[in-house]
């Protein structure tokens, strides 16, 4: 089954039509600039746009870099601060007039990453992190989320792991691949200790060269680079939507 999967961005709003049996783009991927401010009333309307866009009147899965409870967003990352408190499920289904499914933007990657990527058919506790601007994070037992699991901004050495762990450290503070990959470690050792998982996925657009730092990782989970990349928000949207639809 076909469903369009839109994922909202700090800098990007994108959208696909979603092959759902298959994971892949039945479409070209449209992406229009996140308004600035981003408020709910203005990122909408964009939405609205991608709707238009594709002729779509079906059910529709969305991501916001927010906590997501029952359709209303509980905080607001990378987006307004007016986000906080909005039902976005009500705010999108009376801008397009189609039904809305939203959800965390990390959850959505990892539903994507379990359903076809390196947690298919993986049982057990898997971790799926994204390094990138910030740290992502998405929690799966036996296949089933854990939803809304910020484990992103750990304490380690006094400071947020998102100062020492990110690609955006990597690049901002000038580590060298074995330094950075060392701190990876130190976050994912910490990690290991508090929920002792079975596998850590690691994604974000720095996994495509996971060679250059994997081999400075060294603890006891087994680790595996994210396979959908830059799919993942859009495709684990649509497959929520038609999960929960």
């Amino acid at each position: 089954m076909e469903v369009l999967g839109v994922d909202i961005g700090g800098s990007g709003i994108k959208g696909a039509i979603v092959d759902t049996a298959s994971g892949e783009f039945a479409s070209e991927r449209l992406r229009i600039e996140t308004p600035q401010p981003s408020k709910p009333a203005a990122v909408a309307a964009v939405v609205a746009d991608i709707c238009a866009h594709f002729s779509w009147n079906g059910a529709v899965g969305c991501t916001v870099p927010a906590v997501v409870k029952r359709g209303v967003t509980m905080t607001a990352a990378n987006i307004d601060k007016a986000w906080i408190g909005t039902d976005v499920e009500r705010l999108f289904e009376s801008a397009t007039g189609s039904p809305f499914i939203a959800l965390n933007d990390a959850d959505a990657a990892g539903i994507a990453e379990m359903r076809f990527g390196a947690g298919r058919d993986r049982d057990g506790l898997i971790a799926i992190l994204t390094l990138g601007t910030g740290i992502g994070s998405s929690l799966f037992i036996d296949g089933r989320l854990v939803p809304n699991i910020e484990l992103g901004h750990l304490i380690i050495r006094g400071k947020d792991a998102e100062e020492r762990a990110t690609d955006r450290a990597r690049q901002t503070k000038g580590y060298s691949w074995k330094q950075w990959g060392k701190r990876v470690s130190e976050y994912l050792e910490y990690l290991e200790s508090l929920i002792t998982p079975d596998l850590f996925i690691i994604g974000g657009g720095v996994s495509k060269r996971h060679h250059k730092f994997f081999p400075y990782i060294q603890c006891k989970t087994v680790i595996a680079p994210a396979q959908l990349r830059n799919r993942a928000g859009i495709v684990g949207a649509a497959v929520a939507a038609l999960d929960r639809m």
